[in-house]
């Protein structure tokens, strides 16, 4: 395992990779319209490449012989969504589900939690589905601790969503 900051180079494979997680981790009863539009629509290419571009972002990936094969961004100074919590946000960490186990998720997020660390950053949090109880798992074993819940939100349907938070200092 390989971790690198990812480059213009790695868009197409991160949205490749948010597609297959976001709809497997998900989408449970199969896949509609109304998600697919929405899946196609935000893990683009050229989305993808305007956040690696960010100097406000900053995503890492985690590439073995044959390619890309998980990634985290984090995006500093955000404002969580349960009141008195600000810092970096993990916006994501996806990891395909085939690699699972190996030790790249915690690799990414020890990257990351080495990097805002650097950056003097006292706090890092992120949310997710509160139904995602792998995810869920793997965030308390690493520290965070449960701070709150949001929604969220596509168009006028929101999903309910576990906020987890990690002190640095």
């Amino acid at each position: 395992m390989k971790l690198r900051q990812a480059d213009k180079s790695d868009a197409s494979s991160i949205a490749a990779i948010s597609i297959e997680v976001w709809i497997g981790t998900y989408l449970k009863h199969g896949v509609n319209g109304f998600f697919a539009e929405y899946a196609l629509s935000e893990f683009t290419t050229a989305k993808i490449t305007d956040l690696i571009c960010d100097p406000n972002e900053l995503i890492l990936v985690s590439e073995n012989v044959e390619g890309v094969d998980g990634f985290i961004r984090v995006s500093p100074a955000r404002n969580a969504p349960v009141s008195g919590w600000v810092g970096t946000e993990i916006s994501t960490l996806y990891v395909q589900p085939r690699h699972h186990g190996k030790g790249i998720g915690k690799g990414l997020l020890a990257a990351a939690l080495e990097f805002c660390r650097g950056q003097q950053e006292d706090v890092i949090w992120l949310a997710t589905n509160a139904e995602n109880t792998s995810a869920i798992a793997f965030y308390l074993a690493q520290g965070f601790e449960h701070i709150g819940e949001t929604y969220f939100r596509i168009e006028d349907s929101g999903y309910l969503n576990n906020v987890y938070a990690l002190r640095l200092a």
